[in-house]
């Protein structure tokens, strides 16, 4: 009977033990991460104006009107449309990983499919800091470049800055620089549902 119960509580234990180890752990992060993620959901539910402050290859398209807008929030994810005057092709993915926080670029068709060229990003490789954080392009990215026939972003890192008043999002590599910043002061309308979304106003 002794044998029969020390087998049984065994059992038990190992058990017990498997099943502590299957749950999914909790998401690690550190402060920084943390202050940077916290700092740009408490815009959630806004829209905000923007401008090019630098760009040392021009394009026509970032003459019109830009609109960024904090659209989805939860615990883990940010959805960031970023609307180039009619365009409503991309949204800005910033993700707490569990090894840092991860950016992803949605970009879609009018029809809502897939972009050939899209959720490209990177992943913080550093604490970073509350009102900064820097990535630099992921395995992913880098191959699809190579892909696309754009090897020249294999280099990429994006950076995004979050102040009281200010939200930039700056793309840097060897030879190329790309900054908008948005006026956080002043929220304006809120713009079309981007492409491939579902319209949340009737939820």
């Amino acid at each position: 009977m002794n044998k029969m119960m020390t087998f049984v509580a065994l059992a038990c234990l190992v058990g017990a033990s498997h099943f502590a180890l299957a749950r999914p752990a909790p998401l690690v992060s550190i402060p920084t991460h943390d202050g940077f993620f916290s700092l740009l959901a408490k815009h959630c539910g806004k829209a905000f104006e923007g401008k090019v402050v630098f760009d040392n290859d021009p394009s026509p398209a970032f003459s019109n009107k830009l609109v960024m807008h904090v659209r989805e929030c939860s615990q883990r994810q940010l959805h960031i449309p970023f609307h180039v005057g009619d365009d409503a092709s991309r949204t800005w993915i910033i993700t707490k990983t569990g090894s840092g926080l991860s950016l992803k670029h949605d970009h879609r068709e009018k029809d809502g499919s897939d972009d050939k060229l899209t959720m490209y990003g990177g992943h913080t490789v550093d604490a970073g800091y509350d009102h900064m954080q820097s990535f630099p392009a992921d395995q992913y990215s880098k191959e699809l470049f190579v892909k696309q026939g754009i090897a020249q972003s294999v280099g990429n890192t994006w950076q995004m800055f979050v102040y009281e008043d200010t939200f930039s999002y700056r793309l840097i590599r060897q030879g190329r620089e790309f900054r908008v910043e948005f006026d956080l002061t002043k929220p304006v309308d809120l713009p079309a549902t981007p492409w491939g979304y579902e319209d949340i106003t009737s939820q």
